[in-house]
């Protein structure tokens, strides 16, 4: 069983507090040795002087020299023990500046600062706050969401046990409500009855413990958990989760919706009401090579083209453009003007080549389990026997995929498993350092290749795009977006990582615009790509921006996003992303 995120915290930091206390013995220890030694060669050189002189006197002769207090009571005549009375001088200096900050650090002021954090970290909200997101733990995914959260200007409370680490994230600007996980009080205190919705992302048996105790607080809020195990599903829908999200599997299948094939089908990432949001690559069809006009005369009816992309960066969608063979298009559509596209472009008579997946964890099973349900054909390289087959049991004699056991970095192994012949790689490892080594060696094998890579943490992003991926998707965006979608926020659809469609109301100052601004993209570094209506309707091939429309289509990163609601927005200070009243709350 998991200890609880206080427990654990304090477990965690246990062996440092232990390492600080060996340090201060040995400090300690350290300065007895330098008294006792100091002491005994005093009485010897006193006794060549021809003087006598106790043990205790000897003891406070080296304690007041090595001081610096120096009374001069008692002095050496020779200049040898003057020469000693000097190293004792400078032995004892250099020692109180390593013995004196360290007590005073560690046992006066780390302390102090420790229960100011506690005295000023809340316990709980004010009682107008309502309609807030509660965010209990704080990782990766809880981090994203509270700043996406406050970029949008919408309430979001952290929910954490540790008042140490409840302090520190209060000191950095965070809404936080400090007491125990597995406290129906923590929850009543944090407004769980007036909030819109409580999200857990701790372990599998934390996440149900947190959902029992939110359900005794409150019996009809919204509860969205986090799961590493299948079978932790229905566990956590038994104690009151009404929303499981499996990370492992949601980024295996997003990883493989990216890999977008060699036969140019569309494959739907993301959806605003009816209209379908899609990738498509131009790779086998005879888009390639047309300018961005004449491909958008190519399009179906209904079809709209909403950005280009290369390498996962976005393309600004000049006259002049050329569509080429590595070129993404966003398009938006319905079911059927999208089924129209694939009609149109999809090459006939083609099969999907096959796809590489470097790694066997849940994220490259469930990627696997993707593409095999798409009749893609790939292969798992897995170092540790055993993982895959296991684990697909349930797939034998249905799913195309093998299975390669060997290390993802040995070349005889990918060349093993179909790199030359392969139309993409997908890197699923945990270890972001391990990824970027695979994506440049990949990409150093095969250049053209398609490679979406997996990214822990977000400081690594940049590097991964520079090592050669062609994507990037991490734990921590993927679970944000969902938990926020699930939320009732503003809707969003990943398109990469870093690059996210988003809603926001329309500013006044942009009515009558052209859609596709640059000077909106220069000062922020969002494209408009699209209008909504006020039911919803996306309108892509509009020349301007049309004073009826509610709500803008951005497509940029979080950075991009904070910069358009300064430029735009900062004067209305929307509470809510979308503009109207807040989403009705699901009730169980």
């Amino acid at each position: 069983m998991g200890l609880p995120t206080g427990d654990r915290r304090r477990a965690e930091r246990a062996p440092l507090r232990g390492r600080r206390s060996r340090a201060g013995a040995w400090i300690v220890a350290i300065g007895l040795l330098l008294v006792v030694v100091h002491a005994l060669v005093f009485l010897a050189l006193m006794h060549l002087e021809g003087e006598s002189h106790s043990a205790v006197t000897a003891v406070y002769w080296a304690i007041t020299t090595m001081s610096t207090l120096g009374y001069g009571d008692i002095v050496f005549s020779t200049d040898t023990g003057r020469l000693f009375s000097v190293w004792v001088m400078l032995s004892g200096v250099v020692y109180l500046l390593v013995l004196l900050p360290f007590f005073v650090i560690q046992y006066v002021v780390t302390p102090w600062l420790d229960r100011r954090r506690r005295a000023r970290t809340p316990r709980r909200v004010a009682p107008t706050l309502k309609d807030h997101v509660l965010l209990v733990g704080s990782d990766a995914v809880t981090q994203a969401f509270a700043a996406r959260a406050e970029r949008s200007e919408v309430p979001a409370v952290m929910v954490i046990e540790d008042p140490v680490e409840a302090g520190q994230l209060h000191d950095h600007g965070r809404q936080v409500v400090v007491g125990p996980l597995d406290a129906a009080s923590t929850y009543r205190n944090a407004g769980v009855a007036r909030a819109r919705m409580v999200v857990s992302t701790l372990t599998d048996t934390a996440n149900t413990n947190v959902a029992f105790t939110v359900r005794q607080a409150c019996g009809d809020v919204p509860v969205a958990v986090t799961a590493s195990k299948p079978v932790s599903k229905d566990v956590l829908g038994l104690a009151g989760a009404d929303h499981v999200l499996q990370l492992g599997s949601v980024l295996g299948r997003e990883m493989a919706s990216r890999v977008l094939g060699s036969t140019g089908r569309i494959h739907r990432i993301g959806s605003f009401g009816a209209t379908i949001i899609a990738e498509a690559s131009v790779r086998g069809t005879h888009l390639a090579g047309m300018g961005l006009e004449q491909a958008r005369a190519e399009l179906p009816d209904g079809v709209r083209l909403l950005a280009i992309m290369r390498k996962g960066r976005l393309r600004a969608m000049t006259p002049d453009l050329r569509i080429t063979e590595t070129t993404v298009l966003v398009l938006s559509g319905t079911a059927e003007d999208l089924a129209a596209y694939d009609e149109r472009f999809q090459a006939e008579g083609r099969f999907e080549e096959p796809v590489v997946i470097l790694g066997g964890g849940r994220v490259g099973r469930a990627a696997s389990r993707a593409l095999s349900d798409e009749g893609v054909p790939n292969t798992i390289i897995e170092l540790e026997p055993g993982r895959v087959e296991t684990s697909y049991s349930v797939l034998e004699g249905t799913a195309s995929y093998v299975v390669v056991q060997g290390d993802a970095a040995d070349q005889r192994i990918l060349r093993r498993a179909g790199l030359e012949d392969a139309s993409a790689v997908l890197v699923t490892p945990r270890d972001d350092d391990l990824n970027v080594y695979l994506t440049l060696f990949c990409r150093r094998l095969r250049p053209e290749l398609q490679l979406v890579s997996r990214a822990t943490y977000e400081r690594n992003v940049a590097t991964l795009y520079r090592a050669g991926a062609d994507g990037v998707l991490s734990y921590a965006t993927i679970g944000a977006t969902d938990l926020w979608n699930h939320a009732g926020l503003s809707h969003r659809v990943l398109v990469a990582e870093g690059n996210e469609l988003f809603l926001v109301p329309r500013p006044t100052s942009l009515a009558r615009r052209p859609i596709r601004d640059e000077d909106v993209h220069r000062r922020t570094g969002c494209h408009i790509v699209a209008v909504a209506d006020e039911d919803g309707t996306l309108h892509a091939d509009t020349e301007s921006i049309p004073a009826s429309a509610c709500r803008l289509l951005l497509l940029g990163d979080r950075h991009a996003e904070h910069r358009f609601r300064e430029t735009y927005l900062k004067r209305r200070r929307p509470r809510r992303e979308a503009g109207g009243p807040p989403a009705p709350r699901p009730h169980r």
